[in-house]
């Protein structure tokens, strides 16, 4: 061998000594044990910081604040929904509202593995957080918990710490609500595209149902949207995209059949439904508007927290009754707002209208008018009580007089066949304020009973009567009945309405009377629930009706005496003709600012107020030349749209007639022979000398109460001290006469001049 080959060979082993050198350090630092000890580390690790991350994430005490949201809905009496008002349409509902076979059509679209399940689906999570790392966007491979931990507890952020505190959190959450709680809890917070967030706002979104009436074959659908609402949303869906829902509707179908929850002969049943498509969500338009808001304060009346309340989540059902709303609205399009034309008549605008009617058996509301909704008009004429309820707070005046077993100045008890003397502008006898009102166009009445007072609403009379029994104790008797003392000034003028009061008050008033002197206080909300953690839990609410604050005497007396007022007094032309029994008063305040009547039947009390309101500034304006005729009285168009109303909404039953326990009145026979006790009387006429003392027998009236005059006098100023007769329909539409409108100054006994209407003119 030379040199260079030796050379040569020194060098290749050199080389294969380097290269052995080298690979001998590689396995070295890289044998099978440390790699194996490597990846026994990393899992540890793993292992200890997963630990740690489940012994610090815990489980939030309280939903996000997006999770608890939910409107607020409001039903009508049969169950129907009137409005949903909230940020959020969702209504959590408990799972037992569920059907069976809904709750089962989500697991079976989601996870079928769900009711075995620890919570989270490992593989699933952890090919989602590959991806997310990888930018792809958002994943899917989440179980149900896990998606309801999402939503109720996390945001919809992809992230990978979101991830993790979403598995730890689900796990926790697995072990400690349950699988049902978690199950409603999911079906509760998914969105399902049309603005609906849970179940029951999809059931009524896509089917126009509770869902309580859900089918399988429709759950199946809702179940499907999950994935891809929008693109699903058979309205707004492609042709691919409805394909798409109907095959994984068919997918949860098929699963069910799989999982033993549908039997193969139910499934060959099931037909795809074609959802119904979208319309607007009922909300504050129109009467619902008035409705609401008027629930929402007798809400929170009781004791609900606003705040709590407007965070959504309570059901509110109203005591209106669809048919009755439907039946008074129309009312006042035909026999007011048809009659009106604001364009060529501008006193027509000012004309608002506002009534309630209410079943006086349960002291429920079952429909209200408030006048033209929001935005048009936001005062609810129905709850207003800023216009004065004139002469429907006459019979307040008498009833206080029966209960207190009050006399007039000549000692004689007041009953309706008590006489007084109704000459117009008759200066009230024994009162601390002079007082001397005019009646209604100045009308002349003689010596007339009580009963025919009432027919024509004579001001004289009930002015004489207020400071017979004493205005204090007028008072106490209306506020028990359910006025507002607060509004009540302790005047004479108070005998003819003066004080301000809404169709709502009024309408509690008169159900007190048809009651049998039951107290009734007009109530809306006849039931509320709020959805607390999938738990309904119900608002104890306050009885409508009440103690008896009137004696059943009283009471039905004061009834028979309003049947007059129909039948024979200022509300007979406008309610006649009926075929049921109906007792009311008329009522027109001063100057014609408003125009009341306030009737009822056995079943159904309805107070109807008129208001004249200026569209500008909102003052308050007279009435008159509405419609294009003159003076709007009680007997005019509030009476019509009472009739109209009401003879609609007792849709040809009225029932029996009223069950009366009273002695005297227009709809009681009077009795053959009077006793002492009810021996009419008559109080001093102007001509005669004021005195308090009673007369130890009692003057004989000129006209005998069993027979009421006719027909008005010829001369309205003849002068007192005679009988006058008296209409039973005067006026303008039926008008109420002896309303109450008052002005100027008259010869009081010996003279002086009198204010007829102190603070009133």
């Amino acid at each position: 061998m030379g040199r260079a080959e030796a050379r040569r060979a020194r060098q290749g082993s050199a080389r294969r000594a380097k290269r052995t050198e080298k690979k001998s350090g590689i396995r070295r630092l890289f044998t099978w044990k440390k790699i194996l000890g490597a990846f026994l580390g990393v899992c540890l690790l793993g292992i200890l910081g997963f630990v740690g991350l489940y012994l610090y994430v815990d489980v939030p005490t309280d939903g996000n604040a997006d999770a608890k949201l939910q409107s607020n809905v409001y039903k009508y009496s049969d169950g129907k929904v009137l409005a949903r008002v909230g940020r959020l349409n969702r209504e959590n509902v408990a799972l037992n509202r569920i059907p069976k076979d809904v709750q089962r059509s989500f697991v079976a679209a989601e996870n079928k593995t769900f009711y075995q399940d620890s919570g989270v689906d490992l593989k699933g999570t952890l090919r989602g957080i590959f991806n997310t790392l990888r930018g792809q966007g958002k994943q899917g491979g989440s179980t149900i918990t896990q998606q309801y931990v999402k939503n109720y507890y996390l945001s919809q952020e992809q992230t990978v710490s979101r991830k993790l505190q979403e598995i730890v959190i689900s796990l926790k959450v697995d072990n400690k609500l349950g699988k049902d709680k978690i199950l409603a809890g999911y079906i509760n917070t998914s969105y399902y595209g049309r603005g609906a967030y849970g179940i029951q706002a999809a059931a009524q979104a896509y089917f126009r149902k509770d869902v309580e009436k859900l089918t399988v074959s429709e759950g199946a659908y809702l179940a499907s949207l999950l994935q891809a609402p929008n693109q699903y949303d058979w309205t707004l869906a492609s042709p691919a995209g409805k394909k798409r829902v109907q095959e994984r509707w068919a997918y949860t179908l098929n699963n069910m059949v799989e999982m033993h929850w549908l039997s193969p002969q139910e499934r060959a049943k099931q037909k795809f439904e074609i959802p119904k498509d979208p319309k607007p969500l009922p909300g504050l338009t129109g009467q619902s508007s008035y409705l609401v808001t008027e629930a929402k304060k007798e809400l929170f009346a009781q004791g609900v927290d606003e705040k709590q309340f407007e965070a959504g989540g309570w059901t509110v059902t109203l005591g209106i009754d669809r048919k009755k709303q439907k039946d008074l609205e129309k009312a006042v399009q035909r026999k007011l707002t048809d009659d009106l034309d604001p364009k060529t008549r501008k006193v027509d605008a000012d004309a608002q209208l506002g009534a309630t009617s209410v079943d006086p058996k349960s002291g429920h509301i079952v429909a209200m008018y408030g006048g033209a909704g929001y935005p048009k008009h936001y005062t609810n004429n129905a709850t207003r009580a800023d216009y004065q309820p004139a002469s429907t707070f006459k019979p307040l005046i008498l009833a206080s007089a029966m209960e207190n077993n009050a006399t007039t100045t000549n000692g004689v008890p007041i009953t309706p066949n008590t006489v007084y003397d109704g000459h117009n502008r008759r200066p009230v006898v024994g009162g601390d304020i002079p007082f001397a009102p005019p009646n209604e166009d100045e009308a002349q009445y003689g010596n007339i009973s009580v009963q025919t007072a009432t027919n024509n609403s004579v001001n004289a009379v009930f002015a004489q009567m207020g400071a017979d029994v004493g205005l204090d104790k007028v008072k106490q008797t209306a506020v028990s009945l359910g006025m507002d003392g607060s509004r009540m000034d302790v005047k004479p003028a108070m005998t003819l309405g003066t004080m301000g009061a809404s169709p709502l008050q009024m309408a509690g008033v008169y159900a007190t009377l048809d009651n049998h002197g039951k107290k009734v206080t007009p109530t809306l909300v006849t039931e509320a629930t709020h959805s607390v953690n999938g738990a309904e839990v119900k608002l104890p609410l306050k009885d409508p009706v009440g103690d008896q604050v009137l004696s059943r005497k009283t009471a039905d007396t004061l009834t028979s005496v309003l049947t007059g007022v129909v039948n024979d007094g200022t509300a007979s032309q406008a309610v006649k003709n009926t075929a049921y029994s109906a007792a009311g008063k008329t009522g027109t305040s001063d100057d014609n600012k408003s125009a009341w009547f306030v009737g009822y039947t056995p079943k159904l009390v309805t107070a109807v107020g008129m208001f004249g309101e200026s569209p500008k500034g909102g003052a308050q304006v007279s009435l008159k030349g509405t419609g294009g005729g003159g003076r709007v009285n009680g007997g005019g168009y509030p009476a019509k749209v009472w009739a109209d109303y009401t003879e609609a909404a007792l849709n040809g039953n009225p029932g029996p007639d009223f069950d009366l326990e009273a002695t005297l009145g227009a709809g009681v026979p009077p009795t053959p022979t009077p006793t002492p006790s009810d021996t009419p009387s008559t109080s001093p006429s102007p001509s005669e000398k004021p005195s308090k003392s009673p007369s130890p027998t009692p003057s004989k009236p000129s006209t005998p109460p069993s027979t009421p005059p006719s027909g008005r006098p010829s001369d309205p100023s003849t002068p007192t001290g005679g009988t006058s007769s008296d209409p039973p329909n005067g006026g303008t539409q039926g008008g109420d006469t002896g309303g109450d409108t008052a002005g100027g100054t008259t010869a009081g006994p010996g003279g002086n001049k009198v204010n007829s209407m102190p603070g009133f003119n």
